[in-house]
């Protein structure tokens, strides 16, 4: 089950004295989650876009803003690495910090003794999700921020954002799938009357079976059918004449048709994936070097050499309707009214107070010392 949350770029940050308001709430609502229904529970409610930007709301933070995403997933980064005990954690974030995935991986797969099978598919996870959301659905956004959420049990999600400064919009994509087809269960935000490229729905079965034959021809075979599919785009048109009937078709050139200038990059990733030779999508995703441009170019082949289309739709089925939570202690924007730090720490009281009554029974307390018991150790051990 998979999303996407569409907001506002906002530029600003958080006072520290709210920030800490905002991290003691979500600690105290996180412990309540993981006390009454397990981490695997609360690790659904953030696959989901809308409880994801309601949980948001409820700590404080701007109910609409880009800043959403990485104001939570930061705190609540922060949260689970320092209390290992909840049995789940955040991986990587907001840019350079995304680059660290790979490492926290490893950290985090022999704290919750994970096997080496399930630490590689973290990896490929985390991966192919970047790769879906780049180089399989072009939107216009570019990936800032990234984060791989993860159980004890081995159970992940990856939560990640982009950026489109033009329309000064960020997106949020929620994925929990290891694939790339219908990988975005539900679209929630506006929607664009121009998607560039998305090979990432049901319908890009044809358009992707196309491609990874031709990443299976030789490279030299493959330039030089994107030099011949670029003479074919003019200004507004596209140009079928000559290559599979007599007769001049013209039609009106669509998001993703710009000339893709064949580069020393691309024919090293072409060469790749010649080498390669991937038999599904996948496989094509994870191959070293395939980015963005390579895929538009074998896409634009695909469509003009080959007439096998690829989708170009926004699949927008919800909007985003969370605003009511916004009322729990205001928002720091000032929407629907001022950050309340009062009510926060009066609501702070009372789920600390929930939380001691909640661990009063034996067995949830035996259990929360049990794995605080088999990971503490070995987090003090390296110094966590």
């Amino acid at each position: 089950m998979t999303g996407i949350a569409e907001l506002p770029l906002h530029t600003g940050h958080v006072p520290r004295w709210m920030l800490k308001l905002m991290r003691d709430l979500a600690k105290n609502i996180v412990e309540i989650i993981v006390l009454e229904h397990g981490p695997e529970t609360l690790l659904q409610g953030l696959l989901n876009p809308l409880w994801f930007q309601a949980f948001n709301n409820v700590i404080g933070m701007d109910w609409d803003s880009s800043g959403s995403t990485t104001v939570l997933t930061g705190i609540l980064k922060d949260i689970t690495w320092k209390n290992p005990e909840l049995g789940i954690v955040v991986l990587g974030g907001k840019g350079s910090k995304s680059l660290k995935v790979p490492e926290e991986i490893s950290v985090i797969s022999e704290v919750y003794g994970l096997t080496e099978a399930k630490r590689r598919e973290l990896e490929n996870a985390s991966r192919l999700a970047a790769k879906a959301d780049t180089a399989f659905f072009q939107d216009g956004y570019q990936l800032y921020h990234h984060t791989l959420i993860v159980t004890e049990k081995g159970s992940w999600i990856v939560v990640q954002q982009g950026l489109n400064p033009d329309a000064r919009m960020a997106r949020r994509y929620h994925i929990d799938k290891l694939n790339l087809l219908n990988v975005h269960y539900g679209v929630a935000g506006t929607p664009h009357s121009k998607i560039t490229l998305n090979l990432s729905t049901n319908d890009a079965v044809k358009p992707l079976k196309t491609i990874i034959d031709l990443s299976k021809e030789p490279p030299r075979k493959t330039i030089k059918l994107i030099y011949e599919a670029n003479s074919m785009i003019q200004p507004n048109i596209l140009d079928y004449a000559g290559v599979r009937s007599h007769t001049p078709k013209h039609v009106a050139v669509r998001g993703y048709y710009k000339p893709v200038k064949p580069s020393k990059h691309l024919e090293k990733a072409l060469e790749a994936l010649y080498n390669e030779s991937p038999s599904k999508p996948e496989e094509l995703a994870l191959t070293r070097g395939v980015g963005p441009s390579t895929i538009r170019a074998l896409a634009l082949v695909s469509d003009l050499i080959y007439s096998v289309p690829s989708p170009d739709n926004d699949n927008v089925t919800h909007p985003i309707e969370p605003y009511t939570y916004a009322y729990a202690v205001g928002g720091k924007d000032g929407i629907p009214y001022p950050f309340d730090s009062k009510t926060a720490r009066e609501t702070i009281e009372i789920l600390e107070y929930a939380i001691r009554e909640a661990k009063l029974d034996d067995k949830t307390k035996l259990n929360a010392l049990k794995r605080l018991r088999t990971t503490l150790p070995w987090w003090r051990k390296h110094g966590l």
